[in-house]
């Protein structure tokens, strides 16, 4: 097959390391090697891909740049190294040999949304996957979540049980074809089945497709078998309907999400942003929250009434997309996918309890029993419990909300490269990392760890990233705090190995994240805002001014703390507000202003005594207390319920000025009390909202000018970024003084970020 001259042939052995399994990487180089006339083989291994090809010297560095300029699409190569090899050892061939074990580190690929090529293949009639729940390829479809270990290949998978028919055969052999080696290639005939089964478990006949699609227009709720768990879906334009759905998952005010079929169908009920359609299309699927139309609690009552952002989320599997075919009429092609679609799904995930969500059939008619009224489902296992992944639109691209399905197990690289660490995150919307190298894999969300299943959860995730990366931890990052449950399993997993524990301030670890992924490797000035975290001196931290120098932290300033009055101040803002009244010398306000609240009265008393409660500096308080002062909200059902309506309020009211005179600055403390004085006397709830947002950044942004050197890089951080109106505000407040904002893109800026700015803070220790 070799022309060239023996004299201008080379050989070399390469090795590619990153996501290059289960992303289509051999065939891709089978085909170029031949294209190139080059011969060897190619192969995979515990570490990545291994390549030994033979040719003329420019043909073979043809293939060693191509391999990086045009890899498949899902594909991530983090390094490629180069050796020679003798001419004698090379084949007559190129290649593709089976795969080789061994430890180490090669990564399996996220789960992605099914591509455009197989769904020509399922809404063909003529082809033989026409309407084919399960297909995939080696562009799209389940990784992370059906794979057992590495190296990828079916025996590791959830695809074992399903052995390959003649045609699957062929196909995967076939080098022109799609499926050339997809290790979890499948079809009608020999692939896993879909079932719907009635509230009691016993399946119902006929096509399971229609039958779902007929009993969601009668208003009944489905459990539906997603990629990464099970999905309660329902009519979302059906108010009744919708209400069930609360009732029976005791979610009485928490937003839901709505899954559309494309970006047209979502126009009816958001607006959408230059580049927004975009995002809702990517591969990795996640939800993304978009502003509004005030039509859109009308046309989709009860899904989300109050909040100025609805999530939206476009089919993922082909048995999502079925859904859509089917109450279209079946059309054939792929031409029905970009008009309006009027089928309108909420789509939530099935966590009763806020337990982690469910994966496994006979769990899903156990614990969805009296919730759903059918199950949509198949026999394809689900190995990895992966939520799905929430996002908005941010400067340049996207801003992860959740990290989830979609983006885990994506390594995150690090400035530099450090000794492997465990970090544990902490007890909210938790995540774990473990290190390897440069490389943190962050694990999908986790959640909030106040259950027993969480933990169970929690604890699971861990042993799984361990054992997936062959990593034995060197160190265990954990928070200060020793209520979570996270930090007393830190310390009980290091005593058993022997190895030690590094306790990392909560505001440090937020800090830490962003510099992380953002490839900060250098002293900065730090805006941490966010609820509640045990600061260094013991006291409840939230609302700080830092500077952070590696390991070491400083407290340039905070807020001026507020009284947290009462066991449940953090989750009723008219605590916080009546807090605030008493402290402007109107605190006989308070009865009368919270009298629906029974114990209205009693706080008042006590206040007026001059009860000794535990102070807090966090601004997500402040925010809540606005809240309360406003009458936007007394209590909260749902975790950061009263920020998320006061931002949407002052969104929808538009840009106001701040008001002058509204805060001190004295001895690196910020006293927001003046701005807060106004908002006790503000009759107008939205101008309140957009009054106290505009003011606040003002605030914030001279508070840090009066510390941070021009031109210098501020990181910012804490769940009060995921606020788009402060983050965007300060954004443009701070540019316009000649400093640079950086903050969360890779991963969210609040808790589910803890875990990777405690990993690099515990390697820069381990390192001295």
């Amino acid at each position: 097959m070799q022309t060239s001259d023996s004299s201008n042939i080379v050989c070399q052995r390469i090795r590619l390391s990153g996501v290059v399994q289960g992303v289509g990487f051999r065939p891709f180089v089978w085909r170029l090697a031949k294209e190139l006339d080059l011969t060897g083989w190619v192969r995979k291994d515990s570490h990545g891909l291994e390549i030994e090809v033979c040719g003329a010297a420019e043909q073979v560095q043809n293939l060693i740049e191509r391999l990086q300029e045009d890899a498949p699409a899902l594909a991530r190569i983090d390094s490629v190294t180069t050796q020679d090899t003798l001419v004698e050892c090379i084949a007559e061939d190129f290649y593709i040999l089976n795969s080789r074990g061994g430890r180490a580190p090669a990564m399996i690929g996220q789960d992605t949304a099914v591509c455009r090529d197989c769904l020509a293949e399922i809404f063909d009639p003529k082809n033989r996957r026409w309407r084919y729940a399960l297909a995939n390829c080696t562009s799209c479809g389940p990784r992370y979540t059906i794979c057992r270990a590495l190296p990828y290949a079916r025996e590791r998978t959830s695809l074992k049980p399903f052995p390959l028919c003649l045609k699957c055969q062929h196909e995967a052999l076939r080098t022109d074809s799609r499926q050339h080696l997809n290790e979890v290639n499948c079809c009608p005939k020999c692939g896993p089945q879909l079932a719907l089964l009635d509230a009691e478990g016993r399946p119902l006949h006929g096509d399971p497709i229609a039958q779902a699609v007929a009993l969601l227009g009668q208003g009944k709720i489905v459990a539906i078998k997603g990629l990464g768990g099970f999905h309660l879906a329902c009519d979302a334009r059906n108010a009744a309907t919708v209400a069930v759905l609360r009732e029976r998952k005791q979610r009485d005010e928490k937003p839901l999400a709505v899954m559309l079929a494309n970006a047209s169908s979502a126009s009816v009920f958001v607006h959408l942003g230059v580049g927004e359609p975009g995002l809702l299309a990517m591969p990795e699927r996640p939800i993304i929250l978009l502003k509004k139309r005030t039509s859109c609690d009308a046309a989709l009552p009860g899904v989300t009434t109050g909040l100025g952002w609805l999530g939206v989320m476009l089919p993922c599997t082909p048995l999502h997309y079925l859904l859509f075919h089917e109450a279209a009429g079946r059309p054939q092609g792929l031409g029905w996918l970009d008009l309006p679609q009027k089928l309108a799904l909420v789509m939530t995930d099935a966590d009763p309890g806020g337990e982690p969500v469910v994966i496994d059939n006979g769990e899903a008619l156990l614990r969805l029993s009296g919730i759903a009224d059918a199950f949509l489902l198949h026999d394809r296992e689900i190995l990895t419990r992966c939520d799905d992944s929430v996002a908005r639109s941010g400067p340049g691209g996207l801003q992860l909300v959740r990290r989830a399905r979609g983006y885990t197990p994506r390594a995150i690289k690090m400035p530099r490269s450090g000794p492997p660490v465990l970090a544990v995150g902490g007890r909210f919307k938790n995540t774990v990392c473990v290190t390897r190298g440069d490389e943190a894999f962050v694990s999908q969300h986790i959640g909030d760890l106040d259950n027993a299943a969480a933990c169970d959860f929690f604890e699971k995730t861990i042993a799984h990233l361990l054992k997936f990366l062959e990593i034995k931890p060197a160190l265990v990052a954990h928070d200060f705090d020793h209520h979570f449950h996270s930090t007393r399993y830190a310390m009980d997993f290091a005593h058993h190995r022997g190895v030690p524990t590094l306790a990392v301030q909560h505001h440090h670890a937020h800090m830490a994240s962003v510099m992380a992924e953002q490839q900060v490797d250098a002293p900065v000035i730090a805006l941490a805002l966010d609820g509640i975290g045990v600061g260094s001196d013991g006291s409840a931290w939230g609302g700080e001014l830092l500077r952070i120098d590696g390991v070491r932290l400083g407290r340039l300033g905070h807020l001026v703390p507020i009284e947290l009055v009462g066991d449940h101040a953090l989750k009723e803002p008219w605590r916080l507000a009546s807090a605030v009244l008493q402290q402007l010398g109107r605190g006989k306000e308070i009865k009368q202003r919270f009298a629906e609240q029974r114990s209205a009265a009693s706080v008042e008393k006590i206040l007026g005594r001059g009860g000794n409660f535990p102070e807090t500096s966090s601004l997500g308080c402040y925010i809540n207390a606005a809240a309360g002062l406003l009458g936007v909200s007394s209590t909260m059902a749902f975790d950061g319920q009263a920020a998320k309506i006061l931002e949407g309020m002052a969104e929808h009211y538009g840009d106001v000025l701040p008001l002058n005179n509204a805060w001190t600055i004295e001895e690196g403390c910020l006293n927001l009390w003046p701005l807060l004085a106004v908002l006790a006397d503000e009759k107008n709830a939205r101008r309140g909202a957009a009054v106290f947002h505009a003011t606040l950044v003002a605030a914030l942004a001279d508070w840090v000018c009066s510390v941070a050197p021009s031109n210098s890089t501020i990181v910012g951080s804490g769940g009060c970024f995921l606020n788009l109106v402060l983050a965007r505000g300060l954004r443009s407040r701070l540019g316009s003084h000649g400093l640079h904002l950086i903050e969360a893109r890779h991963l969210p800026p609040n808790d589910g970020g803890l875990a990777l700015g405690q990993a690099w803070i515990a390697q820069q220790y381990l390192l001295g």
